[in-house]
């Protein structure tokens, strides 16, 4: 029964991403598991999860390796800080900037800043501990995201609270590596918020020597409170441009990292889509109208560190702008 399922799960995600696929290019579909990329200029995503162990309660005790999976059904058992997800969920990166996402119930995306232009991400959470949250030789995780979204990451905000996925019935993730893109797809089925459920495609995916990820995320229903974001810090600004064109972005810029140091991260967000932009508890929010024909934005960060990348706020700021100008070119 369960093969049916997942038969019938990969068509609807294979439909999401060709339907919801704004350039004319073939991304492949069939990810490659175990595989390390290190020429600059590709991307890499992956999924792994410990064997060797086995689950008590909540937490996967005695895993002794991780392996690369296609896809999974996460455990029910799953949650925050299992020890069963390989760096806590699926990852992806180009020679700029890697990303992952909590695949339990928090939901966010966190950043890998790397300090080198070539795939790391097979280098990561090796140990079974989180040490990249320490200084590495690719780098390090760099974002603290407390009880926010992160950056870029999906939710529904309900009154003043923005809620993640504390109630889900199950969650399906699929990775791939294509020429042009890789990223992964998420199927998030009776995702429960205020006792009304709805089922949520969600697919992200980064192209080579970009520091953007594109974001689509398809509701099974009109959500009247779907919301993307930026985690809030003291003394860090808002960035906002909403001039001519279709594309408008928020963005942040300063001393936001766990090292601490620069960092730059920005939303490009389809101004039509949009109902508002929201100041919430945790995060800067973009505020998504109703509707079951999905949305599309991209987010980035740009390190202090990266590899000849962007080293000040007035050069991430003309960089803002030209990524804008690409857009409503």
């Amino acid at each position: 029964m369960k093969k049916i399922i997942v038969s019938s799960l990969l068509a609807t995600l294979v439909l999401f991403s060709c339907k919801n696929q704004e350039k004319k290019e073939t991304i492949d579909q069939e990810p490659v598991a175990d595989q390390v990329v290190t020429q600059k200029g590709a991307t890499y995503a992956e999924l792994s999860t410990a064997e060797g162990g086995e689950w008590k309660g909540r937490v996967y005790e005695g895993g002794t390796s991780f392996k690369n999976v296609e896809e999974l059904w996460v455990p029910q058992q799953h949650t925050d800080h299992s020890w069963y997800l390989r760096y806590e969920g699926p990852g992806w990166e180009s020679s700029k900037v890697g990303y992952r996402l909590y695949l339990d119930w928090r939901n966010a995306i966190d950043i890998f800043g790397k300090v080198t232009d070539q795939m790391i991400l097979d280098q990561v959470g090796q140990d079974n501990f989180d040490s990249y949250h320490e200084e590495q030789p690719w780098g390090q995780d760099i974002l603290k995201v407390g009880k926010a979204l992160g950056i870029g990451s999906y939710g529904q905000l309900v009154k003043d609270s923005v809620y993640h996925f504390q109630k889900v019935d199950s969650t399906y993730a699929k990775v791939f590596n294509g020429d042009s893109s890789s990223g992964v797809a998420i199927l998030y089925k009776g995702w429960e918020v205020a006792d009304a459920k709805t089922d949520l495609q969600v697919r992200l995916e980064i192209a080579p020597d970009s520091r953007l990820t594109r974001a689509t995320l398809q509701p099974s229903t009109a959500l009247n409170g779907l919301v993307t974001g930026i985690v809030k810090f003291d003394d860090v600004s808002l960035i906002k441009s909403d001039g001519e064109g279709d594309w408008a972005y928020i963005a942040t810029y300063g001393e936001q990292t766990l090292v601490p140091d620069e960092l730059g991260m920005v939303i490009f967000y389809k101004k039509s889509e949009v109902n508002a932009i929201v100041d919430g508890f945790y995060d800067h929010l973009i505020h998504f109208k109703p509707t079951t024909e999905g949305v599309t934005y991209y987010f980035g960060a740009a390190w202090v560190k990266e590899k000849d990348g962007i080293t000040n706020e007035a050069d991430f700021k003309t960089y803002l702008e030209e990524e804008l100008a690409k857009l409503n070119g």
